[in-house]
């Protein structure tokens, strides 16, 4: 009995030390990325210009959570960026752009609701008070009140929005011109009393950012693993073209100059925005170097090529400095792609991909790795695609291949 009260003392000491109670004993909330993308730039030749218009978009959701913040970017803007308003709600049904109105939420930003993005800048908004399932929809719907040149978008969204005239950021239902893209918005996040939730990123190019997936399927490889994972956010950072060491630099003259802004900043530039800032990231999975190999000749000069010990280092870099921050990194080797369409192929190449890929299985410097290369690669020739795994250019995966590249990873791994 003695014992008893001394613990009950003690208990008591211990909540009037620390103000706590029983009700507090739930854990605090903390907030957990459920979608992004990568912002680029767009090539001089093709920036398009929105005007007393909406731009109304949808994005799949993976983690649950009773409050969202988004973040809006105008980091390749030269100018400052007017938005007349913003709104976030639930989608209406499973296709179109139309919104369950009863989930409308206007958003502010510092508790303006017209804000001025700063050139260079991105801007995250206020908390809104918004129940957000997983693998559910939303539609964030931005009004551009005067002309606005698109500086800042993730052109190869694999997913149909709507651009609507006036500021119709409310509407159930809007009508306008289809585009494929995701302009000036760059991530969300929701705010959960999960503990256990956290987020994976997966850093990579087009073959992560779903590159000859089903337009609005959700059927790129990280949508298919968000849906193993359960409470876990999953965050698509890849972006097409993309490379570890440079930067787009098109050959004057050449076609390139008409898309390689799209390709997005070096993975060793962009590291630290698109893996480290975000939030509750926990775990990345790396997936890139075949750009690296393929671009110089193509729509890059031939003066960068590189050697696999440079695209080694440069892995090596980036697990650094996930380390350095507390994250854990997992390599993905890089799948073959023989005969494909873009020029990318050579033996000398094939050889830098086969060094790059061994050095992942066996180095040891990642956390783990993942082998993608295994899962989709021909057992009649390695260097190319199965071909029920091939989206047709022998270098990006089908729908199948997705599916297959996301059944390849251990989700152990993650844990």
């Amino acid at each position: 009995m003695a014992r008893k009260k001394i613990l009950a003392v003690l208990a008591g000491a211990a909540v009037l030390l620390t103000g706590a109670s029983v009700a507090d004993a739930t854990p605090p909330a903390h907030w957990v990325g459920t979608w992004a993308s990568v912002p680029t730039q767009t090539p001089a030749t093709a920036t398009p210009t929105l005007a007393d218009e909406t731009i109304r978009q949808v994005v799949h959701t993976s983690v649950a959570g009773s409050e969202v913040r988004l973040r809006l970017t105008n980091e390749f803007g030269t100018t400052a960026l007017r938005v007349g308003a913003v709104h976030v709600a639930r989608r209406a049904g499973s296709t179109g752009t139309a919104i369950d109105p009863r989930t409308d939420r206007t958003v502010t930003f510092g508790g303006v609701g017209s804000p001025t993005i700063p050139s260079g800048a991105p801007l995250l908004s206020d908390p809104v008070r918004l129940p957000v399932p997983a693998r559910a929809d939303l539609v964030v719907s931005i009004y551009l009140p005067g002309p606005t040149p698109v500086t800042s978008l993730h052109n190869f969204a694999y997913q149909e929005n709507v651009v609507a005239r006036g500021d119709v950021t409310d509407d159930r239902a809007v009508a306008g011109r289809t585009v494929t893209a995701w302009y000036f918005l760059s991530s969300v996040s929701v705010r959960t009393t999960d503990r256990h939730a956290t987020a994976v990123v997966a850093f990579g190019d087009s073959i992560t950012n779903g590159a000859e997936s089903a337009v609005n399927a959700n059927h790129r490889w990280p949508d298919l693993l968000a849906n193993r994972l359960r409470g876990r956010g999953m965050l698509n950072l890849g972006v097409a073209g993309n490379r570890l060491l440079h930067d787009p630099n098109p050959p004057p003259g050449s076609d390139a100059v008409n898309y390689a802004a799209f390709f997005g900043e070096s993975a060793m530039r962009r590291f630290d925005r698109d893996v480290l800032a975000q939030p509750g990231a926990e775990h990345v999975i790396v997936l890139l170097g075949v750009n690296d190999l393929g671009h110089p000749g193509t729509s890059a000069p031939v003066t960068e090529a590189v050697t696999a010990e440079e695209i080694i280092n440069a892995h090596r870099q980036l697990i650094v400095r996930a380390h350095a921050a507390g994250l854990e990194i997992i390599g993905g080797t890089i799948l073959p792609f023989k005969n494909d369409t873009f020029g990318f192929y050579s033996p000398e190449n094939e050889a830098k991909r086969q060094a790059v890929n061994h050095w992942i299985r066996t180095g040891g410097e990642y956390d783990g790795f993942v082998d993608f290369d295994a899962a989709l690669r021909d057992p009649a020739d390695p260097r190319q695609l199965r071909a029920t795994y091939d989206s047709g250019d022998h270098l990006h995966p089908n729908d199948a291949g997705m599916a297959a590249m996301a059944a390849a990873i251990p989700l152990n791994l993650l844990r």
